[in-house]
C-alpha cells in the first residue's frame, strides 16, 4: 500500500494514493473523465486528448491519464478551461469522422455520440469535406474494419501487441494519412479477435456476426457465467427478446465480457464469444414417449413412468452426465442417482468430446463450465471405453443421457452402442444427432433460461441469472431430478407389491 494523500478535485477535498492517474482517481469517487485512448489494460498513450484536466500551477491543461495525484495538487475537468481543451479535442477527431450514425452498428453505445452530446454541440470551425479512407475491410472471420470512423486511439493495436502478442494490425501511414490496416499478409484470426471489437470507442471495428442484426437499444443485458470451459469467464448476455426476427430469429444477439479482475480481467475468447448458436437451435420442448409410438406426456406423468423404469433398472442403470450442470443441478442429480438410487455407473468426464485447445492468456481444455461442481460432492466418472464395453455386453439395462451428444462421445459407433441398452433417455436442451432414437426425451432449460452457479477450475464459484424464458415445457435439471426422486417413493411401492 502507497502512500495516502490529499488533492481537490473539482472543489472538492478528495483522497487517494500518490502517483494514481488522475483519471482513476476521479473514476474511483464517481467523476468520469471523457477519454477515448485509456484503457486500465491496455495503458495510456495519451494520444487522444481528451483527457485534458485543468491542473492548478500548470501553464496549460494536463492529460489527465498521463498526471498523477500528488500532495496538495487542485484538479479541475469542469471548468471552462478544461471543458474548452476537451471539446476542441473532440472536434478534431470529428473532422474526418464520417456522419453515417443512422448506419453503423456502433450507434447507441457510441463514445464519439455520447461525448458530443456530453461535451460537445459546438458550432463546427471547419469545413465539412471529409478525408474518404477505405470502408468494409473484412479484418478476421469475425471483424470488419472502416478506417474512415478510425479516430487512431490506438486500443486495437495495442490489444494485439501487448495482450495477444499477435500483431495483426498496425499503424500505417504518416501524418494527416495514418490508418489502422491489417498487416500485410496475415488476417485478424486470433482466439481472442472479438476484442478489439469491445475496445473500439467508435464503430471502426464491427463484428461480422452482430453487423446489422439489431439495434443496441432493444437489447435487454444480464449478468451471467461463459460456459465455454472450465474458466467461467464473467459475461453478460445481450437478449433481444422483443424483436427476434431483427436478429435472424435469434434470442441471444451477443455475448460481451464483464469485468471480472479474479477470473477474466476484462477479456473473453472468441470460442466462448459465439458459441451460442445451440441456444435455439435444434431445441426440445415438449416432455415425449417416443416407443412404441410419439406420446406427449405432463411431467408428473412422466416422472411416474420413469420412476419405475429407473427403479427396476437396479444395478443396470448407467448415467451419462455433463459438465454443463450447475452446482445446483449437481446436488440435486447426486440426491437421486447416487443417495436414492444407489447408481455405480456415472460418466461425466470431457473426454473425448468436451476438450479442445488451451492457453496462457484464458482458454482451458475442459470445455465444460462445472467439472469441479461435481467433484466437489465426491462424484467419480467412470471412462467411456468402459461404457462402451458394458454396452456391448448388454450389462446396461437403462441409458440415462444429460445434455450429451452420444456421437460426440462414440462418433459412427454411437447409434449401434446405444441401441444395445434396453431404455433409453434423453435429457438437456437440444436434440442432438440421435435424439429420435431415445425412448423418452426430457426439455431441460439452458443456462440462459436458469440461475445458477458454476465452479470454474481454480475452485472459484460464479453465480449466473436468468436471460431468457424457458422455451415450451423445458425446467432446469435440479427441478426435473427432483421431480423424479419425489416419485421413487411411488414407484417403490408397486414394486413391494408386484
Amino acid at each position: 500500500m502507497g502512500k495516502v494523500v490529499k488533492y481537490k478535485l473539482n472543489g472538492v477535498e478528495r483522497e487517494a494514493l500518490e502517483g494514481r492517474l488522475v483519471i482513476e482517481a476521479a473514476k474511483d469517487v464517481g467523476v468520469e473523465i471523457p477519454h477515448y485512448c485509456y484503457h486500465p489494460a491496455l495503458g495510456n498513450p495519451g494520444n487522444c486528448r481528451m483527457c485534458v484536466v485543468e491542473v492548478a500551477g500548470a501553464p496549460k491543461p494536463q492529460a489527465s491519464c498521463r498526471t498523477g495525484v500528488r500532495e496538495g495538487m487542485v484538479v479541475s475537468s469542469d471548468s471552462e478551461a478544461a471543458k474548452r481543451a476537451q471539446t476542441s479535442a473532440l472536434e478534431l477527431h470529428l473532422v474526418n469522422h464520417p456522419l453515417d450514425c443512422p448506419v453503423c452498428d456502433q450507434s447507441g453505445e457510441c463514445g464519439l455520440q455520447d461525448y458530443y452530446m456530453k461535451i460537445g454541440r459546438y458550432q463546427s470551425s471547419v469545413r465539412e469535406d471529409k478525408e474518404h479512407k477505405d470502408k468494409r475491410i473484412v479484418a478476421g472471420p469475425h471483424v470488419m474494419l472502416d478506417q474512415e470512423r478510425c479516430i487512431l486511439c490506438t486500443r486495437c493495436t495495442r490489444f494485439v501487441d501487448n495482450v495477444t502478442k499477435t500483431h495483426e494490425l498496425g499503424i500505417f501511414g504518416m501524418g494527416h494519412s495514418e490508418r489502422i490496416d491489417v498487416t500485410p499478409g496475415m488476417s485478424l484470426d486470433n482466439a481472442y479477435s472479438g476484442n478489439v471489437v469491445d475496445v473500439c470507442p467508435v464503430g471502426a471495428l464491427t463484428d461480422r456476426d452482430f453487423r446489422y442484426k439489431v439495434r443496441v437499444w432493444y437489447l435487454d443485458k444480464t449478468d451471467s457465467i461463459c460456459p465455454g470451459c472450465s474458466r467461467g469467464c464473467s459475461i453478460s448476455v445481450h437478449a433481444n427478446t422483443s424483436r427476434p426476427w431483427h436478429n435472424d430469429g435469434k434470442r441471444v444477439a451477443r455475448l460481451k465480457p464483464r469485468f471480472n479482475p479474479a477470473v477474466n480481467g476484462h477479456w473473453m475468447c472468441d470460442d466462448g464469444r459465439y458459441g451460442f448458436s445451440n441456444l435455439d437451435a435444434d431445441r426440445l420442448g415438449k416432455v415425449l414417449r417416443l416407443t412404441p409410438q410419439k406420446t406427449e406426456l405432463t411431467w408428473d406423468a412422466m416422472a411416474a413412468e420413469l420412476a419405475d423404469v429407473l427403479w427396476s433398472a437396479g444395478e443396470g442403470l448407467a448415467v451419462v452426465a455433463s459438465g454443463m450442470l450447475s452446482n445446483e443441478d449437481w446436488a440435486a442429480y447426486k440426491s437421486l442417482f447416487l443417495d436414492a438410487l444407489s447408481v455405480k455407473r456415472h460418466y461425466f468426464a470431457p473426454e473425448p468430446d468436451q476438450v479442445g485447445a488451451e492457453d496462457e492468456l484464458l482458454r482451458k481444455r475442459d470445455k465444460v463450465p462445472n467439472l469441479k461442481g461435481a467433484e466437489a460432492l465426491g462424484l467419480k466418472s467412470g471412462s467411456f471405453g468402459e461404457l462402451a464395453e458394458e454396452l456391448e455386453a448388454g450389462k446396461i439395462k437403462t441409458l440415462y443421457v444429460i445434455e450429451r451428444d452420444l456421437t460426440r462421445i462414440f462418433g459412427e459407433r454411437a447409434q449401434a452402442l446405444q441401441s444395445k441398452a434396453g431404455i433409453t433417455i434423453l435429457q438437456g436442451p437440444n436434440k442432438y444427432a440421435l435424439g429420435d432414437s431415445f425412448a423418452y426425451r426430457l426439455p431441460a432449460t439452458a443456462y440462459v433460461e436458469e440461475e445458477g452457479c458454476f465452479t470454474n477450475f481454480e475452485g472459484k464459484i460464479g453465480a449466473y441469472k436468468k436471460a431468457l424464458a424457458p422455451i415450451g415445457d423445458s425446467k432446469p435439471d435440479w427441478e426435473i431430478f427432483g421431480l423424479l426422486q419425489k416419485a421413487l417413493s411411488g414407484a417403490k411401492q408397486r414394486a413391494a407389491a408386484a
